[in-house]
């Protein structure tokens, strides 16, 4: 039987590395590295979307203090953007252009590896971001850092789902490392480092709970379609594609949460 404290430390790497894959957050040196934690780190992705979500949070708030609602809302969504790298927007852009140009599997990856950002890609990045500024912007303050903290780790989660459910489409790539495998006990933790944040606002009553299990089911969604998608032009995932499902999930994250929370509109 393995020591309790010696898995907990391994637990405790795995998170850091997790965390040093998708931001750029200094990790402590004692982590140390090696390759074979990369394709088991992915478990605590939804718990770095936790870690971004705090500090976007912290953001908004500090900056509400003195500034409109609006400009708050712009540097918390801008200070996640910084933390990742825009890794997961970039993504986003890359499978817009990607799906939207290419008519055949080869001529789509191509497209996606290509670091130029393409009309289809530029687009959509600026419709992603105008809708996710505008609905955060529409709720009121608790709900902003409620949003932030269900959307992030439960959108990352939803783009586990495809490394969990799904092959890797490429032969090698920036997600290669972390997709080799993912077992069920894995996702598990996945899954309940996704939905407690969800559980926890819910429980505090920061948001509806029939407005949590639209959110849910908007990430199922999203997962589910844009796997399929992926699937049928591509046959699997690729980096790119979990950026994508990550950012998709988030937006419609927001909105669930917005639609509940904005007043029934009669029309008579």
């Amino acid at each position: 039987m393995a020591n309790p404290v010696s898995a907990a430390l391994h637990q405790c790497r795995l998170f850091f590395i997790a965390l040093q894959f998708f931001t750029r957050l200094p990790i402590p040196r004692w982590v140390g590295f090696e390759p074979d934690w990369l394709q088991h780190a992915s478990r605590y992705f939804p718990l770095v979307g936790l870690v971004v979500a705090a500090i976007s949070s912290a953001v908004y708030l500090l900056a509400s203090w003195c500034l409109p609602s609006g400009v708050a809302v712009l540097l918390a969504v801008a200070s996640g953007i910084y933390l990742t790298g825009a890794f997961h927007e970039d993504g986003f852009a890359d499978m817009c252009d990607g799906f939207g140009g290419g008519y055949t599997r080869e001529r789509i990856l191509d497209i996606m590896k290509d670091s130029r950002i393409g009309a289809y890609g530029a687009i959509g990045i600026v419709c992603l971001l105008a809708i996710k500024c505008v609905a955060l912007t529409s709720l009121p303050p608790a709900m902003v850092v409620a949003a932030l903290l269900i959307a992030h780790p439960l959108s990352r989660l939803a783009a586990v789902s495809l490394i969990w459910c799904m092959d890797y489409a490429r032969d090698e790539g920036k997600a290669k490392p972390m997709a080799q495998s993912m077992r069920t006990g894995e996702f598990i933790i996945a899954a309940l480092c996704g939905l407690l944040p969800a559980i926890v606002c819910g429980a505090l009553e920061l948001v509806a709970w029939s407005a949590l299990l639209i959110s849910a089911l908007v990430a199922a969604g999203a997962a589910w379609w844009l796997g399929r998608t992926c699937q049928r032009r591509i046959g699997g995932y690729t980096g790119d594609c979990l950026g994508a499902v990550q950012q998709v999930a988030e937006v419609l994250i927001y909105l669930a949460i917005l639609s509940g929370f904005q007043p029934a509109v009669r029309l008579y």
